[in-house]
């Protein structure tokens, strides 16, 4: 007998005072009424009881009851790795209420009072809830909440918690403790109302360790000090209160560190840096840049900073790679630390882009705050694109707009090509759901599209616009259809900017424009770009069908003119004039967030003008041109003929982009012919391209720009890892005088003489090299010398190295995943990580949690370079056998289309490609 089906819809109401979920089954509920009981619902002239309790019913906090103001006190007992501590909340009430719910996790909440009177409170964990019920219903207006709690600061790297560090000198370890609380993290730190909507003022005081140069940090400048009893050497530290903000946006850190004389910003308040023992010194870059960025950002938006001081900070162990905390920024010590010998030219890009994106959110994210998660991306597409901005400021000659592309439009858009992508807009509601969308899309595609509208609107036009949403909303709430007003307004009403932008933010993907060479016409269509060209979907599952409002840029073979039109969701196609043209090129410096499939003939036109003169197009529209070949081939739009041809005229490029685009996408095809037939004639091919170049990239030329630096990595690693004989002999030439010499490589490519030292060594050289790891202070270095040991081609080395990254001595928790994933990008160690996944998943769940979003996209990327249909089997059995995904789970729903779309690539371009690398020349 089969069980009947019940369809049940939940509906949740909002009284005065209550949450009452209506539950209606098939939509044949005869009767709802509500009672002290609960609901009782009549089906099918069957009456019963379903008791609902409104804490029960959602995840959301009540609109209704709103913090005005925080009090809050906590010691950390650094030795111990505990805290205790007290907040008072000043509450208002817009309507009298019977309860007042409120988060808190990992606390143990030791007293509760409400107007000073002990109340009712309990815990309901499935909701993070802290839940009090006074004896008498509460009327509207003020009302003080005061609690007590307990808790622990040790085995987390989020909310408030310990970290440690050994000094270099003394080599003695320090505790420090320090908090992380975005997105929902400050409930383990205290009680509170924790969301962003919920904006409130904060009184924080610290109490830190009187002696051993111990000093406390928060948001705000530091008001008083008084030294508690003398015999318990504690000394309370108050800082001022703050302007109105989100809980996550609050920070505190008792700690031993350092720091650098402050430097003062044109507005007159003084930004200081901060680091442990030893480092403060390799703070100096970060503070130049963030001093640099914060002076633009006050000329740029016309609003100045609102704090009375600016702090960064770097903390040796750190989930994120930075943190915006208002006033006392955060940041992994491998994002913010820069040393000349030490960093590479990319550690320094890395630390400058880190630096000016936390200071964009001084203003899009702390000033004007998204109301709830949905809209995260205004905070994190915002700052991510104004970052890049800020730099140009710092370094106008590291090309950054050119730099953008390969940051952030052209690698996001290899996952908004998936069917598992998602809106940049999306609704999220559980923990879970709300981590995991600090990814891709709410970043690199959110910036990609504000990169676009102000290439729409124009600078100035999209500034004012910008500028007059910061004003508007300032200290408040805003969602995207705010900011969508007050762009329109600085239009003039010239176009419709919510129009727009909606089929850009509000549907998964991006278009495709076709472009179909009729004599002297060109007709352009678009359609939804996916990664598998003959998958099949739902049209009606996006509000506008998959079509964009696209504004299409071209220049022409005639002159230099950007020209501009529009293809419009509701156009079939347009045409555009090519007479007396000899080729075209669509969407200028790849603006525009879409790919364009030129006529078989247009793009030959394109392949050979950059063989014949290269500076014809500039250096993003090279790189575009490569990436839009590859994409579209890889799809099975374009023939992988054509995108290999694209390739031939790199013996003339020297420009790190299209190089660095074009090595990727060789990477790939490398990465699915690994011990195929065809893989020996790819490497032929690649060591044609390099032999062909002119430049010795081996000499440690001290005249190379930064972006000339960038280069030389590049090339070295391509070189080395399809194995080029004289760059084998030199990089393990280079290693040997490394490890017996102590003769270390130029900073720009020693990542690359460890990696391809290692994998051509023994056991003894990894173990000198492991040796070297576990000795080694300076973060960027270890990171270096961590990937480097992922290298080997012995399995037994790898599954050693495996178990010894449990160990938290070894690689901090932060790291953890990164050293698995390095071990899973080395073909020898891919099937070594699948297992450990499968056999250790219940460790890792309990160590980690599933709402860390970094252990959820760990599937995603050990499985990425699958490619049978064994391995596709065993993925859908070890997701039926762990359904639970947390902060997973969209990343699950990829990888499986990836690992798809791997075998569906062999079958369908294998052949060809064989057949191409066998005849290219």
């Amino acid at each position: 007998m089969m069980p009947v089906m019940i369809k049940l819809a939940v509906l949740f109401v909002w009284t005065a005072s209550t949450a009452v979920t209506i539950k209606i089954y098939d939509n044949n509920t005869e009767e709802i009424t509500q009672d002290n009981a609960g609901l009782l619902v009549s089906y099918n002239n069957k009456s019963t009881i379903i008791a609902v309790k409104p804490w029960e019913s959602t995840h959301r906090l009540s609109p209704y009851i709103r913090p005005k103001q925080y009090f809050i006190n906590l010691y950390p007992d650094l030795e111990q790795g505990t805290f205790v501590g007290s907040v008072d909340v000043t509450l208002v009430l817009d309507t009298a209420q019977s309860y007042i719910k409120l988060h808190s996790k990992g606390l143990n909440i030791s007293e509760t009072t409400l107007n000073s009177n002990p109340v009712t409170a309990f815990s309901y964990p499935k909701h993070e809830f802290w839940v009090v019920v006074p004896d008498n219903e509460l009327s509207a207006g003020e009302h003080k909440l005061q609690l007590k709690f307990n808790g622990t600061l040790l085995n987390k790297i989020v909310g408030f918690y310990r970290s440690t560090y050994t000094d270099i000198e003394t080599n003695e370890q320090h505790f420090i403790a320090t908090s992380k609380f975005e997105p929902t993290y400050a409930r383990f730190a205290f009680p509170c109302f924790d969301e962003p909507q919920m904006k409130s003022k904060f009184k924080i005081s610290l109490t830190r360790p009187s002696g051993k140069n111990y000093i406390a940090l928060s948001n705000m400048n530091q008001e008083s000090e008084e030294l508690n009893v003398p015999t318990n050497g504690l000394t309370s530290v108050h800082f001022a209160n703050t302007v109105p903000m989100s809980t996550y946006l609050a920070c505190f850190i008792v700690c031993d560190f350092q720091s650098l004389e402050p430097v003062k910003a044109e507005q007159g308040f003084p930004l200081t840096v901060y680091a442990r023992r030893g480092q403060s010194e390799n703070m100096k870059y970060a503070q130049f840049v963030g001093l640099k960025s914060i002076n633009f950002y006050v000329k740029y938006f016309g609003i100045q900073y609102p704090l009375p001081k600016l702090d960064l900070i770097a903390i040796p162990d750190f989930v994120s790679g930075a943190m915006e905390h208002w006033g006392l920024v955060t940041f992994r010590e491998t994002s913010v630390l820069y040393k000349e010998g030490i960093s590479s030219s990319s550690n320094q890009e890395q630390v400058a882009l880190t630096v000016a994106h936390e200071l964009a959110h001084m203003w899009f994210g702390n000033l004007a705050t998204m109301k709830w998660w949905n809209d995260l991306w205004l905070n994190e597409g915002f700052a991510s694109y104004m970052e890049f901005k800020a730099v140009h400021t710092v370094h106008p000659d590291w090309d950054v707009d050119t730099l953008f592309l390969v940051h952030s439009l052209q690698s996001v858009q290899s996952l908004d090509d998936k069917l598992s992508s998602h809106a940049i807009v999306q609704d999220v509601s559980h923990p879970d759901q709300i981590t995991e969308i600090f990814d891709r899309i709410s970043y690199d595609k959110g910036s990609s599209v504000i990169r676009m509208l102000e290439g729409m609107l124009g600078e100035e036009v999209f500034r004012i616009g910008v500028s007059a949403y910061l004003k508007h909303f300032e200290f408040n709430n805003a969602e995207t259809d705010d900011l969508w007003a007050e762009l329109q307004k600085a239009t003039q009403n010239t176009i419709n900017v919510k129009k727009i932008m909606d089929t850009w933010t509000r549907q998964a993907g991006f278009p495709m424009v076709s472009v179909t060479r009729n004599e002297t016409k060109l007709t352009l269509t678009q359609q939804r770009f996916l990664a598998d060209s003959n998958v099949q979907y739902s049209l009606d599952s996006s509000p506008y069908k998959y079509k964009w409002e696209i504004p299409i840029t071209y220049t022409t073979s005639e002159n230099n003119t950007v020209h501009t039109v529009w293809l419009t969701k509701d156009q079939d196609s347009i045409t555009i004039d090519a007479s007396n043209v000899e080729w075209i090129k669509l969407n200028h410096r790849q603006v525009g967030y879409y790919i364009v499939n030129y006529s078989e003939s247009d793009w030959s036109l394109l392949s050979n003008l950059l063989e014949n003169n290269i500076n014809a197009l500039n250096a993003a529209d090279r790189s575009n041109l490569i990436h839009d070949a590859f994409s579209l081939a890889e799809a099975g739009y374009l023939t992988y003929g054509t995108a290999l041809n694209m390739t031939k005229y790199l013996v003339f490029e020297q420009h790190y982009v299209p190089w660095v685009v074009a090595t990727s996408k060789l990477i790939s095809i490398r990465t699915y012919l690994y011990n195929r037939t065809a893989h020996q004639n790819f490497e032929n091919y690649v060591h044609h391209l390099l032999g062909s170049l002119k430049e010795d990239f081996w000499s440690d030329s001290n005249d190379r720009t930064f972006l000339q630096r960038k280069l030389r990595g590049v090339i070295l690693s391509l070189g080395c890892l399809c194995g080029l004989p004289t760059y084998q002999t030199k990089v393990y030439e280079m290693f040997q005088k490394f490890l017996n010499d102590k003769i270390k490589p130029n900073p720009d490519i020693r990542h690359i003489v460890y990696y391809y030292g290692i994998l051509q060594g023994n056991l003894s050289d990894w173990n000198q090299l492991w040796n070297l790891f576990i000795l080694e202070q300076e973060p960027q270095e270890k990171q270096k010398l961590m990937r480097a040991l992922t290298a080997s081609k012995e399995k037994l080395i790898l599954s050693k190295l495996l178990q010894l990254a449990k160990n938290e001595s070894y690689v901090r928790s932060q790291d953890y995943f990164t050293i698995i994933s390095q071990i899973s990008q080395n073909p020898i160690g891919t099937s070594l990580v699948w297992n450990f996944l499968r056999d250790e998943w219940q460790y890792l769940v309990d160590r980690f949690t599933l709402n860390d979003r970094a252990f959820g996209r760990l599937i995603s990327t050990v499985c990425s370079d699958f490619n049978t249909l064994e391995h596709l089997e065993e993925m859908k059995t070890f997701f039926n056998k762990y359904p639970e995904a947390g902060a997973g789970k969209a990343s699950r729903k990829t990888a499986l289309e990836v690992v798809s779309n791997n075998i569906k690539w062999l079958e369908q371009h294998e052949a060809f490609i064989t057949n191409w690398l066998t005849n290219y020349k």
